[in-house]
């Protein structure tokens, strides 16, 4: 049997609940596909354990058309691992992610693969410029998230950076080659390092469906990729000891003085309740950074798979 020829683009497109959007995204790629004639691309589809029959749909874009694959996982592992399972079984010599609801426009495509191709850049990805449609109180939330990732992190995650970008194999190898359980890929990508070029756009409404990140789940996301990028709060848990114990010293002494000269009487309860519901709430907030970095390590050391794939195509 002769050996199937390299794909030159390689597109991993992770699914949960998607079933409404699949035909609008293999139209949108079909099109990508008959404007760049001369290359060969090949899309993967990976089922995160949908509910809706996405899994169905995957399966029968793969059997209709060549260039198409899907993963089916055995159920909802999440979509950094949906990521790193397309990332993993990409053959193509130029590797791409890109989102189901089309949020992320695949007309870009074909100049991102136009950069690349230049030799000039290792990864060409997206970012948006706009949070049109959004609620305000995400927009200021997501904003802040940046912004205290730039400040406190090696990890350079760029404002409105989105996961849709286009890469070289050898910056595919680098990301794949990184095995860690706790996954946060836009961290990864540009821990990596490597040349990337940024392509803006505005923001674009889901096509059909609905988002599967709500407010909370999106707050769990942000203090996963603090915790994955950056030993910071750790080190603001220790800062918070020793300003307590200086203040505390310097509290007793201040007591001890008015008393011994004044004889005021020392405050009563009322005060002294709120100082130690105050510094109980510090010593559970610290607590609580210190669970945060003992439960990765508790989920690193199990070494429990990223994902388990229930059915797959060839």
């Amino acid at each position: 049997m002769a050996k199937a020829k390299t794909p030159d683009v390689s597109l991993v497109v992770p699914c949960y609940n998607e079933a409404a959007a699949l035909p609008f995204l293999y139209a949108e790629l079909g099109r990508v596909r008959d404007a760049l004639p001369g290359r060969r691309f090949e899309f993967i589809f990976v089922d995160d354990g949908s509910v809706d029959g996405t899994g169905a749909a995957v399966a029968e874009l793969a059997r209709r058309d060549g260039d198409a694959r899907y993963i089916s996982f055995s159920r909802n592992f999440g979509k950094e691992a949906a990521l790193l399972a397309g990332l993993e079984a990409a053959r193509g010599t130029y590797v791409g992610v890109i989102d189901a609801d089309l949020q992320d426009p695949p007309a870009l495509i074909p100049d991102m693969l136009g950069a690349l191709e230049t030799g000039e850049w290792d990864c060409v990805a997206t970012r948006r410029v706009s949070r049109k449609g959004e609620p305000a109180i995400r927009s200021l939330f997501a904003r802040l998230f940046y912004r205290i990732m730039r400040r406190i992190s090696d990890a350079h995650i760029v404002d409105g950076a989105r996961d849709f970008r286009l890469m070289t194999r050898q910056m595919r190898d680098a990301i794949v080659s990184m095995t860690e359980y706790n996954r946060f890929s836009k961290g990864i990508f540009s821990w990596v390092g490597f040349r990337t070029r940024w392509i803006e756009f505005e923001n674009v409404e889901r096509v059909a469906g609905e988002t599967k990140w709500s407010f909370w789940g999106l707050f769990l996301y942000s203090l996963e990729g603090i915790t994955a990028f950056s030993t910071v709060p750790l080190i603001l848990a220790s800062v918070f000891g020793f300003v307590f114990c200086i203040a505390s010293f310097v509290l007793a002494c201040f007591v001890i003085v008015k008393t011994i000269f004044w004889g005021d009487p020392v405050a009563g309860y009322p005060s002294l309740m709120s100082v130690i519901l105050f510094i109980g709430g510090i010593q559970l907030f610290t607590i609580g950074i210190l669970g945060q970095y003992l439960a990765k390590t508790y989920l690193e050391a199990k070494k429990r798979p990223v994902y388990i794939v229930k059915d797959r195509s060839e």
